[in-house]
């Protein structure tokens, strides 16, 4: 819904790529690609590290992402691989330096004695630890002696609200730092309204340009709302603090090498003229790189010239008219640029973001390995407002996926089934011989969206016919 949702997982992620520190770097998402099923194919390392670019060690920390990422604990094995689970960034020791930083940025000069700091948290009812790393940091930076005059703790969806910001106060100036990963749609759009600095909730901050304009002059006070704290450049060391925390608690002494054969599998099936993938088009270049085009642009001239695998996800993050793509696989991809790689190595990390998992996908399909989700697993492993989706009927599921594919007129084949041996109709029109293919091999949240609103319209239905009976029925009033 947001485009800067995950801007700054991927800048952390290029800052630690740029270092040479690991073999390979990816990122993943719970609401968008690749998703956290997809990601083990465009990693080949015999041991990965995952990192969890969360704020709290809550409900999605200890029970969605183990779940989504397959994860036996603190260490998995599985295929030949281990997996070190490492914890948020938002619990690590450092994160009180970045926040008295971020605080003394947005308020300059402000004397800390004359101020309140809040640090703002979404808050939720599904696990008592979500809210624990903010209160732990409230808690330090109110014992440390760092001056300020309050320090407190407010939240979007529980108390103390951040609503209630002027009644929690006292000092002259306020200084709110959201603890959010992004300036995205919480930070930048919701949180804003809940303060009082707008009436309705705006554009997203990509399509402004602008951030807010500081101090704000609100119930007699001044207030100050910084960027979220995961914006902060130096999140990529707290990223790499985790993982070598992790070395240290449990023992783990180094091994960070890659064995595959993705590179190979993709420069033959170059060699063999399948040069396309999605929308996309690779051809070879003399001096032993490769170029880039919109497959319409195959022969055109005076195209914007690009370098590097990271300008990819850029021209992939928009379509011609400057609209945000959260589906990559739609064919929506704008024209007009060449884009010019040096190696195998980047020109697999540029594929990945025009189509996160393809290459890694196609190949383990071609090996025999690539395993798909039937649909009812995944809707039956939603939870919280998605909770109730696995209750559509198998008819209402077909006629819903036929409906949504064809609206987002996706260019992925789907591979899962309704239940096992329950499949879905194969569009055969998008499994080119000379392409790289593009598959589906777990629904998308667009897929887990519509069949919530078929949930939700059922139950609706149901509870409308329940007060009708009983209203029929109920005795005459006296």
């Amino acid at each position: 819904m947001n485009p800067d949702s995950s801007a700054p997982t991927h800048l952390h992620a290029d800052e630690i790529r740029r270092r040479g520190l690991f073999h390979e770097v990816a990122c993943c998402f719970w609401k968008e690609e690749p998703n956290m099923r997809e990601v083990y194919e465009m990693v080949e390392s015999e041991v990965i590290y995952i990192v969890p670019n969360f704020i709290s060690e809550g409900y999605f920390c200890q029970q969605v992402l183990p779940r989504e990422l397959r994860l036996d604990g603190p260490v998995t094995h599985r295929d030949g691989k281990t997996i070190h689970y490492c914890d948020p960034v938002g619990i690590h020791p450092n994160m009180t330096r970045l926040l008295l930083q971020r605080a003394d940025e947005v308020a300059a000069g402000v004397p800390r004695g004359e101020t309140s700091l809040i640090i703002v948290g979404h808050g939720t009812n599904l696990n008592e630890n979500s809210t624990k790393a903010i209160q732990d940091q409230v808690r330090l930076i109110r014992e440390g002696g760092y001056g300020f005059a309050e320090v407190v703790d407010a939240y979007m969806e529980e108390a103390p609200f951040v609503a209630d910001w002027a009644k929690m106060t006292t000092a002259p100036n306020v200084v709110v730092v959201p603890f959010f990963i992004a300036d995205g749609l919480h930070s930048f759009q919701d949180i804003p309204v809940l303060l009082d600095m707008r009436e309705e909730t705006g554009a997203a901050l990509s399509e402004t340009g602008l951030f807010h304009s500081n101090p704000h002059h609100l119930h007699g006070r001044n207030l100050y709302y910084s960027g979220a704290i995961g914006t902060e450049p130096l999140m990529a060391e707290v990223i790499l603090d985790q993982v070598n925390d992790f070395d240290a608690k449990h023992a783990v002494n180094g091994g960070r090498s890659a064995v595959g054969c993705l590179n190979q599998k993709l420069s033959a099936w170059l060699n063999e003229g399948r040069d396309v993938i999605g929308e996309i088009t690779v051809k070879a270049k003399p001096d032993g790189g490769y170029a880039l085009r919109h497959v319409l642009d195959r022969e055109s001239t005076g195209l914007v010239s690009h370098s590097g695998a990271i300008a990819a996800r850029e021209i992939a993050r928009c379509d011609e008219a400057g609209k945000f793509r959260p589906l990559h696989s739609a064919p929506t991809m704008k024209r007009g640029w060449e884009l010019h790689v040096t190696n195998l190595d980047e020109l697999r990390l540029a594929l990945d973001f025009f189509y996160p998992a393809a290459v890694g996908c196609a190949a383990s399909l071609e090996a025999g390995t690539l395993a798909s989700t039937p649909l009812r697993e995944l809707l039956g492993r939603q939870t919280g407002m998605y909770r109730f989706t696995n209750t559509i009927n198998d008819e209402q599921a077909f006629a819903m996926v036929q409906k949504t594919c064809a609206a987002k007129n996706c260019q992925r084949r789907i591979l899962w089934p309704l239940t096992p041996g329950q499949c879905f109709p194969m569009d055969e029109a998008k499994a080119q011989a000379k392409a790289i293919p593009l598959l589906c091999v777990e629904a998308c949240p667009h897929i887990v969206s519509a069949a919530r609103k078929i949930a939700k319209e059922a139950f609706e239905v149901k509870e409308a016919q329940r007060k009708a009976a009983e209203a029929a029925g109920a005795p005459a009033a006296s």
